[in-house]
């Protein structure tokens, strides 16, 4: 797909829905994806789940970048027995 495939594909998965739940995954969720690090999730109102990962294969948690025009923060990915 290109570019304007890949944007039409995301609006229609993630455009006008509300966030509902932010909370970094457990250590269960975390090896069940066969990662050794948790990776913050962000819950929509439609039972969607986003979930950061460091590449297209999934192989590990990832980070968020959160950027404002006043601000730029990072949300880690935390260690498996970082509970």
């Amino acid at each position: 797909m290109n570019r304007v495939q890949w944007n039409k594909r995301a609006r229609k998965l993630l455009l006008g829905k509300r966030i509902v739940k932010v909370q970094y995954m457990s250590s269960e969720e975390s090896e069940q994806m066969g990662w050794y690090s948790c990776s913050v999730m962000i819950g929509l109102e439609d039972g969607t789940w986003i979930v950061p990962q460091s590449d297209d294969e999934g192989n590990e948690a990832g980070v968020v970048g959160v950027a404002s025009e006043k601000d730029y923060e990072v949300l880690p990915v935390l260690g498996v027995n970082h509970e």
